[in-house]
Order: C-alpha cells, then sequence, then structure tokens
C-alpha cells in the first residue's frame, strides 16, 4: 500500500480517494463491501496510517480499534480538535460514504498546515471501526464502546454471518478483546469532534448548496425478529399440513411498510431476512428479519416498534408460529451542541443547516464531546449504494470547510 501514497504537498481529497477505489470492489453487489476487519478494511486501515505517518502526525490504535493520527507540538494530547470517520461500509455501499470524511480530514489538516494555523493546540484525526454495523450488527460499534453505550461483553459476543465472535476477531487484528469497552481517557482529551460526511439525502441538491452544517440526527435503531416454525420437505409437506415462517415473514415485511406509513415522518426498513436452513426445496424452520425504524420523537419510534412487535406475533400465529422481538441497537434524537454549531454557521457563511436521517459516530459522541457535522452535496441523492457520488469540486469544497471549521474551533472564545 506504501507505494500508492501520493506526495502530501499534492494531495486533493479525489485524489486520496482514487487511490483506494480498488479496495474492496464487490463483483456481486456492485459498489464496496469493506467489513469491519475484513482484508479490504485493513488495507484502509493501512492506507490511512501510511498518509498520517507520511504527515508526521503520531498514530496510536486505542483499546476499541480506533486509530488516533496526532499532531500534538508540545506532546500533549488534552484539549484536543478532532475530526475524522470511517472506513467500513454496508454490503455493496458507494465509495463515499466513511472515507470521503478521512480523506477529508487529512486534506483539511494540509491546509490548515499551508496556512499556518495549526498553532500549538492538539489536532487529531480518528477512524472509528465498524461505524456501518454490517458485519456485527451494531452500528457505530467502536464509538459505542468508547462512550459505554454498550455492555462489552455483549460486544464480544456478537456474531457475525459466519459465527465468529467479535472478541475472536478483534484478537486476529492484533487487538485484546478483555480491554475493550468504556474509554473515559480518550473521551476526556477531545474538547470537540467535526465529522465531515457524505450527505445521504437530496437536501443540498435543493437547496444548490455544496456543503451544509448538521442540525440533528433522526432516533434510530435496529430490531431483530425471529418467527419459528417447523422445517419440512417442501414436496411431501401439504399446503394445510405446513408451519412456514417464511409465509409470515413475508406478510410482516409488507405490514411493516403500512405501519410506519401511519406514522408522519416515521422510516421503516426491513434490509435484510435470513431463512434457515436457506435451502431452495426446503419449508425453512426459522426467519430471522432485521427492521430499522427512525423517527424525530423517539416516544413515536416505540410505538411503532411495539406496533411491530405485536404484528409479527399475530401473523406469526397465523401461519402456527412463534415470534420474538429483540432490540439490537437504538440511538435517540440527537440535537447536535448548539454552541459548536453556531461558531460553524457563523464560520461557513453560505453553508445551510440540514437535519439528517442517517446516524454517525459524532451522534454516539454527543453526550460526552461536544460535537458537530458537516455534509458533503451528493448529487445522485442516494446513499448505501454504488450511485452514490460527490463532485471533485464539492469534494475539495468540503475539505477547505473543514479546515475552516477546525480553525475556528481552536480561536480562544469562539466556544470551542
Amino acid at each position: 500500500m506504501s507505494d500508492k501514497v501520493a506526495a502530501v504537498e499534492g494531495d486533493t481529497v479525489s485524489g486520496l480517494l482514487a487511490e483506494i477505489e480498488d479496495i474492496g470492489r464487490d463483483p456481486q453487489r456492485g459498489g464496496y463491501s469493506r467489513p469491519v476487519h475484513s482484508s479490504a478494511e485493513h488495507e484502509l486501515r493501512e492506507w490511512f496510517i501510511a498518509h498520517a505517518e507520511k504527515r508526521g502526525l503520531e498514530v496510536e490504535v486505542d483499546r476499541n480499534g480506533a486509530i488516533w493520527a496526532w499532531h500534538a507540538p508540545d506532546g500533549s494530547h488534552d484539549d484536543a480538535i478532532v475530526t475524522g470517520s470511517h472506513l467500513d461500509s454496508v454490503p455493496g455501499g458507494g465509495a463515499f460514504d466513511g472515507p470521503l470524511g478521512v480523506a477529508s480530514a487529512l486534506v483539511a489538516f494540509d491546509v490548515l498546515r499551508r496556512r499556518g494555523a495549526l498553532g500549538r493546540r492538539p489536532l487529531a484525526i480518528v477512524v472509528f471501526p465498524e461505524e456501518e454495523g454490517s458485519r456485527f450488527g451494531v452500528a457505530c460499534l467502536g464509538s459505542r464502546l468508547m462512550t459505554g453505550a454498550i455492555d462489552p461483553d455483549r460486544a464480544r459476543a456478537l456474531t457475525d454471518a459466519d459465527g465468529n465472535t467479535f472478541a475472536e476477531i478483534v484478537a486476529r487484528g492484533g487487538l485484546d478483546p478483555a480491554h475493550l469497552g468504556p474509554d473515559p481517557e480518550a473521551l476526556a482529551r477531545m474538547a470537540v469532534f467535526v465529522e465531515l460526511h457524505v450527505e445521504q439525502g437530496r437536501g443540498l441538491i435543493d437547496l444548490d448548496r455544496p456543503v451544509a452544517v448538521a442540525s440533528s440526527i433522526l432516533g434510530h435503531g435496529r430490531w431483530r425478529v425471529t418467527i419459528a416454525g417447523e422445517g419440512n420437505h417442501a414436496g411431501t409437506t401439504l399446503m394445510c399440513d405446513r408451519r412456514d415462517p417464511m409465509v409470515a415473514a413475508g406478510r410482516l415485511v409488507s405490514r411493516i411498510r403500512d405501519l410506519a406509513r401511519g406514522h408522519s415522518a416515521a422510516r421503516a426498513t426491513v434490509g435484510r431476512l435470513v431463512p434457515t436452513p436457506g435451502g431452495t426445496n426446503v419449508i425453512a424452520s426459522r426467519v430471522d428479519l432485521w427492521v430499522d425504524v427512525r423517527h424525530p420523537d423517539d416516544t413515536v419510534t416505540t410505538v411503532l416498534v411495539e406496533q411491530v412487535r405485536q404484528a409479527a406475533i399475530l401473523l406469526a400465529a397465523e401461519e402456527g408460529c412463534d415470534a420474538v422481538l429483540v432490540e439490537e441497537s437504538f440511538s435517540p434524537t440527537v440535537d447536535f451542541d448548539a454552541g459548536l454549531r453556531d461558531v460553524l454557521v457563523a464560520t461557513l457563511s453560505d453553508a445551510p443547516v440540514l437535519g439528517t436521517g442517517a446516524g454517525h459516530d459524532a451522534g454516539v459522541l454527543k453526550d460526552s464531546v461536544p460535537t458537530a457535522m458537516l455534509f458533503v452535496r451528493n448529487p445522485s441523492g442516494v446513499s448505501h449504494s454504488p450511485s452514490e457520488h460527490v463532485e471533485v469540486d464539492d469534494a475539495e469544497a468540503g475539505a477547505v470547510a473543514l479546515a475552516d471549521a477546525l480553525s475556528a474551533c481552536g480561536r480562544p472564545g469562539r466556544g470551542c
């Protein structure tokens, strides 16, 4: 990977992203599949470390697998301005969700250094692991562990599709799973955290602006529904004798859509469904499906999830099956730090203020550290898909805006 690292002086966001455009390509789904602790994600981590070290940054990996790249002229990491994002992806995801924020952070550092604006205050770029939750089912797992938002024992016991536990996988990656968990020292040294991310919607398209300041994140969570029936032979079992969980699951998917439509501004999605044993000529014995529910009012989210639970039990019973709903993760609605947001709005005078329905590490950190976000225009309006896109000029404008934001946060009396 080191031979692909470009010269720092000529680095651009688009150039940095071009260096990793072949890593983790998914020939079946299209786009990229870069799950945490996969060979693709490890290669991306090496790419980031190489670029950080080329800039003279001090690199460390914390107990939960987050990579920190430090500019600390006086040797202290206290009261630091921090930015960064993630490098993992959803299955078949786009090229910008996560890596845009990492590449922009590197370029923003370059901009500040060329301006002579780094000063003596420490600045760090952090890369969080398992933001998407695509391998172990819990989004923002690295930041959740850091803040104590998930029990370390639960995290260690999480399993991927192949039955590997999170503890086993992080151990193979060189971490001690016994050390996973809250990291108050890391949180204490962060004065602010500003995350740049591709916009996952059409707000900036409609406003004809390249960059926005985030206001809030919709409350959202993931729930697993398990419907248990009776596995049997597809050819010998009469239709009237079946206890088929797949039929109940299919009816539930449609019902979830209808329930969400009954609540203004609600979103509910079934994006993954796994039958067991999964044979073409086998009636499934069990079906697991995962429901993503989002709404700006956490009370409405709770009501909608309860409606889903009751519907699952009823529809399963009608097919002679049983259903159980279990929460895997939940993040309440986030309103970003008002003072920090106001600093960014004042600094980026042409940037509108937008909310988002997508979750981010900045949202998890919000209760422990003053956090803010910048969004960069996505002309497709599509994310978590190969169609996700950012124009070259917008990517570079985003990095400059991030540099301006970090510089503003480092000035005395600016609320940072």
